[in-house]
């Protein structure tokens, strides 16, 4: 009888056992599962009033669900223009309004032109706030600015910074830029020899403005990349382009500087202000401090993820600016880098960091626990479902993803969920 028991005993615990170990091997596969998504060619429906749309440089889903894309008009050309001209050239087309409100059906619902910017953001109430030389908050009913939050009333010698075409100071109907690459583009016959005397005399200006306004700063010096809002804490995040980004967070109901942090979590005060700590080759050790275009995304377990695009890395940090870890993607990406905008799967553990990549144009899904990659959709192209220029991401409450394209792309495009 005993060695009943005993048989049965073990068949039970082989059966327990066997169970535990699929049960582990469901787990492990839903964990490194990505997620499956169908492009949707009926989303946007065509723009109104002939509009074409310039690079996209912001991007945000509304509580309703209904998508802002903030676009460049200054990005278009002489040839996309020739609907502006008396008598007109061509059926097609006109500068759009810089920010443009489209709903779940595709259809403009609203717009209103806001000096172009990079970066945005839209609250629960409906304010729109939008990244320029600082950010402001505009009311999207009238278009005006209701709060912006302070910036140095300088500029630092040499400027730079952004994607793309250059803003213009004036619009001659008809006539736009050069185009959204010929900031990227070397000029033709070869470099010239830079002027010794020149050079020497904007290192010497970058200096001293750098002495007037050190990292410690406590209101927006350089240009903003990316803008975040965490409203249970009544908190707003911008990535600030100053000495390759800083991590800056103002009070949402004041504007006013709260905290900020570099690289690392270093303190304001600890960043460096000497170009060496950012120098970075692709596939090389990572810098001290922040490469260039940060942009960042709040969790909802408090975390900051903070993606330094030009170094290929994601640094993550609690709200308070304490370093937690680090994750490296597509190290030998040049050029544009690879680790642009970040966003979080619609799961309340938000298990996956969805990436945007300009430079290989893909969405890279990577567990958020340990950054490992999971999967990646997209490719470079011009056919719908591929990018050219991926720059903005966006996911709606439903897990629906919107892209924004700068570059050819210059589009909105929506993924939807599925097997």
């Amino acid at each position: 009888m005993n060695s009943n028991r005993n048989v049965w005993r073990s068949v039970l615990a082989g059966f327990a056992g066997l169970g535990l170990l699929v049960w582990c091997v469901l787990l492990a596969a839903q964990e490194q599962s990505a997620p499956k998504f169908k492009f949707d060619p009926d989303w946007p429906k065509p723009l109104p009033n002939k509009w074409k749309m310039g690079g996209v440089t912001g991007l945000a889903v509304d509580k309703d669900d209904n998508v802002w894309v903030l676009n460049r008009p200054n990005d278009l050309t002489d040839i996309e223009l020739e609907a502006e001209l008396t008598p007109p050239l061509a059926d097609c087309c006109v500068r759009p309004p810089s920010m443009i409100h489209i709903d779940k059906n595709g259809t403009v619902i609203g717009s209103f032109d806001a000096p172009q910017g990079h970066g945005m953001a839209v609250d629960s109430k409906g304010f729109v706030y939008i990244g320029q030389d600082t950010v402001r908050k505009y009311d999207p009913k009238t278009g005006k600015v209701v709060g912006e939050v302070p910036r140095t009333p300088e500029r630092q010698p040499g400027g730079g910074g952004g994607d793309g075409a250059p803003p213009t100071s004036s619009h001659v109907p008809g006539h736009g830029s050069a185009g959204p690459v010929a900031g990227f583009l070397p000029s033709r016959g070869g470099r010239a020899q830079p002027d010794a005397a020149a050079q020497a005399a904007r290192e010497a200006a970058i200096k001293a403005f750098r002495v007037k306004y050190p990292p410690t700063t406590p209101m927006i010096v350089g240009g903003i990349e990316e803008i975040r809002l965490d409203e249970p804490a009544r908190e707003l995040y911008a990535a600030d382009n100053y000495l390759g980004g800083r991590v800056m967070v103002f009070d949402l109901d004041s504007l006013q500087f709260k905290r900020g942090w570099g690289a690392y979590g270093h303190a304001l005060s600890e960043m460096s202000s000497n170009d060496a700590d950012r120098a970075y080759t692709p596939g090389g050790p990572m810098p001290k401090e922040f490469r260039g275009h940060l942009t960042l995304n709040v969790s909802n377990d408090g975390l900051v993820y903070a993606a330094d695009r030009n170094a290929n890395r994601i640094q993550v940090t609690t709200k308070q600016g304490k370093f937690v870890k680090e994750f490296i993607l597509a190290p030998t990406t040049g050029v544009g880098g690879s680790t642009g905008g970040v966003m979080f799967s619609p799961d309340k553990q938000q298990r996956l960091l969805y990436i945007s990549d300009l430079t290989n144009n893909h969405i890279w899904f990577l567990n958020r626990e340990d950054g490992k990659v999971v999967g990646r959709m997209g490719s470079m192209g011009e056919n719908g479902g591929q990018f050219f220029g991926l720059h903005m991401i966006a996911v709606d409450s439903k897990g629906i993803i919107y892209t924004g394209e700068v570059f050819a792309g210059e589009r909105v495009q929506r993924f939807l969920p599925g097997k």
